[in-house]
């Protein structure tokens, strides 16, 4: 719609092409711009906000900002904004709550999507409990470019696999995905390539990983999947859950594991789980990241 909106009155070079003396988009009531622009997307709203004076104003209203935020868009300045400054415009508490915040000494990024305004999460591999990540001999913690906390935690090799996780966060009102993102192999670059060591993969084509989620008003979901395709990061759907109450937190539990003792498993990257609105499935699937 925004496009649509901006070709009808947008010659190229950027101007009306209306000539001077007819009445132009500058004439148009800010009030007048704001209700019409309220129903366009976040990154159309702040593209048509350079098209001049009335349009940018109205771009700044707070009650067109309000209607895309979250309904507890102040619980979660209260939770991830601490050191925000006060009497803050909507749109900028819009633009903060989109830039990654991270919580919990770094094991936790939150962030808004700019288009839609769902609610992310993302908790670190270092913010998760793994049964032996303290024996060298099994679990290392890894740096790398390819995770957002630049770090993920490999397993050379274990009988018993096992990894749990715990969050609580006033998510708003709607319906969230969990995912553990996870690669076979270890990914490095040489001379500017990136390549894969496969050297410790076995044990994950003998029985599938099972995955668990619970949460604090009694939800449950449970899936199960196969490792397989060495190289790529994936994302290993666990389950969704549903917020009805925004005001108040929703506790979550979560489990990967692979526990039979008949054999060894090994060379698996563990980067981090991820929590997103669940129509974002859609796209991970269309990109090929999704499994299970």
């Amino acid at each position: 719609m925004g496009a649509y909106f901006s070709v009808l009155f947008i010659n190229q070079g950027g101007l009306s092409s209306v000539s001077s003396s007819s009445p132009s988009l500058g004439d148009l009531p800010e009030s007048c711009v704001a209700l019409i622009i309220g129903y366009l997307d976040p990154p159309e709203i702040c593209k048509l906000g350079k098209l001049n004076r009335a349009f940018r104003g109205a771009s700044w209203a707070d009650f067109v900002w309000e209607s895309k935020l979250p309904s507890n868009y102040q619980v979660l300045v209260d939770k991830i904004l601490t050191f925000a400054p006060e009497n803050l415009g909507k749109r900028e508490i819009y633009s903060l709550l989109c830039t990654t915040n991270t919580l919990d000494g770094g094991t936790k990024k939150v962030w808004l999507d700019k288009s839609s305004g769902g609610l992310c999460m993302s908790i670190s591999s270092k913010g998760l409990h793994i049964t032996g990540i303290d024996d060298r001999r099994y679990w290392n913690h890894i740096p790398t470019d390819e995770s957002r906390f630049h770090s993920i935690a490999y397993l050379q090799q274990t009988w018993w696999f096992e990894v749990d996780g715990e969050v609580e966060f006033p998510f708003p009102a709607g319906s969230y995905s969990v995912f553990f993102r996870l690669q076979l192999g270890r990914s490095s670059k040489r001379f500017g390539r990136r390549i894969c060591n496969s050297e410790h993969i076995h044990g994950w084509d003998k029985k599938p990983v099972r995955f668990q989620l619970w949460t604090s008003d009694g939800q449950h979901a449970r899936s199960q999947c196969t490792l397989n395709e060495p190289g790529k990061w994936f994302h290993y759907h666990i389950g969704d859950f549903n917020v009805k109450n925004s005001n108040s937190s929703t506790k979550i539990k979560l489990s990967m594991t692979q526990i039979d003792c008949t054999h060894t498993k090994g060379g698996l990257c563990l980067d981090s789980v991820v929590i997103y609105p669940s129509k974002y499935r859609e796209k991970l699937k269309q990109k090929g990241f999704l499994r299970c």
